[in-house]
């Protein structure tokens, strides 16, 4: 009797069904798509980031070469981190709405369904 117990409170709050859910084809390619783009992206922006850290340290004639006026290769360097941020945010959020989104929506309509909402 407490398992049955057990088991229809694990069902009722949805547990179950995120057990469920979780096994399925449609989560597993959601979980693949987002790890195809975010870890590759998050690799290349961390090289990119610690690239600029190491050349800040130890290529100070490189990095305080001027370009124009007092705008120097370390300054461009440093502001093209915020340009590169906001560039895979914004590539992020393009991913997402295409790959992303509808194999989402699809597993939160599957999940409303099963809990009755």
């Amino acid at each position: 009797m407490a398992e049955e117990i057990r088991q229809t409170t694990h069902q009722s709050s949805g547990h179950a069904v995120y057990e469920e859910l979780h096994s399925s084809d449609d989560f597993q390619e959601l979980r693949r798509r987002y790890r195809r783009f975010a870890i590759p992206w998050t690799v290349a922006f961390l090289v990119w980031y610690l690239t600029y850290v190491i050349m800040s340290n130890w290529a100070n004639d490189f990095m305080n070469t001027k370009l124009f006026g007092n705008i120097n290769v370390a300054l461009v360097f440093g502001l093209l981190q915020f340009v590169s941020t906001f560039g895979i945010a914004w590539l992020y959020a393009r991913h997402a709405n295409k790959e992303l989104d509808p194999i989402a929506s699809r597993l939160q309509a599957r999940y409303n369904e099963e809990l009755g909402r």
